[in-house]
């Protein structure tokens, strides 16, 4: 039979693995999502130059050619644009449900990793609150390095969809 111990640290791998697989999923949906993107607008980018150029092809005049060449310069451009935005967009969302993820994982991994620290310390002979005291300042550094580190990312791509929507 397991011993206390053991049963808590195979609470805290079960909570992690069901993190993992919850991460790992969306990451799935969002490279689906993009993918599907991706390929909705070659398909209308082909179309487009296949309708161009018929069009082209039966053109007589100079100055109608280019018009037509400007156009579709111009409609490619903004379908790779609109392209890009949606894409980042997707990829911003994704971050934020990640960032949401992983916090969550710190705080309430981090709770369980210390009271699993805090009953094992009960049951040494000799308890070190210092050490206790340590971790737990670890884990506060680590979980507000990362909320940092998430905002400064939400901060850059929002940046990024706002340059090109310019």
């Amino acid at each position: 039979m397991a011993s206390k111990q053991e049963q808590q640290f195979t609470e805290i791998q079960k909570k992690n693995l069901e993190a993992a697989m919850r991460l790992a999923q969306l990451s799935i949906e969002n490279s689906q999502r993009i993918m599907e993107l991706q390929v909705g607008t070659a398909k209308a980018l082909f179309e487009e130059g296949v309708a161009n150029a018929k069009a082209l092809s039966s053109v007589k005049d100079p100055a109608e050619a280019l018009n037509l060449r400007t156009a579709y310069a111009q409609s490619t451009t903004e379908k790779m644009l609109t392209c890009a935005r949606e894409i980042a967009e997707i990829t911003t969302k994704t971050q934020a449900e990640v960032g949401k993820m992983v916090t969550e994982q710190l705080s309430c991994g981090g709770q369980d990793v210390l009271e699993g620290f805090q009953k094992m310390f009960k049951g040494m002979p000799v308890g070190d609150a210092s050490a206790l005291g340590n971790i737990q300042t670890a884990m506060d550094s680590a979980r507000a390095a990362y909320e940092q580190m998430t905002k400064a990312s939400t901060d850059a791509f929002q940046a990024f969809t706002k340059f090109g929507k310019k």
